[in-house]
């Protein structure tokens, strides 16, 4: 599943790390923490190499 936005790509990216042990879960807020409970490793890999360029700031409807 591609990110939506450069937003949920960076959330993405948090929930990973923490995933794999690089970041303490505790660090996590908001959409991240729910991917982190939501997803997994596969899926957030999926979404954190989303490629950023074409992608907005955030999703529509998200602000």
């Amino acid at each position: 599943m591609d990110a939506k936005s450069k937003a949920q790509q960076q959330a993405a990216g948090a929930a990973l790390a923490a995933k794999r042990g690089e970041q303490d879960k505790s660090d996590l807020q908001g959409a991240s923490r729910q991917m982190f409970d939501s997803m997994n490793e596969t899926e957030l890999e999926d979404m954190a190499s989303t490629n950023r360029s074409d992608l907005p700031e955030t999703a529509e409807g998200s602000d």
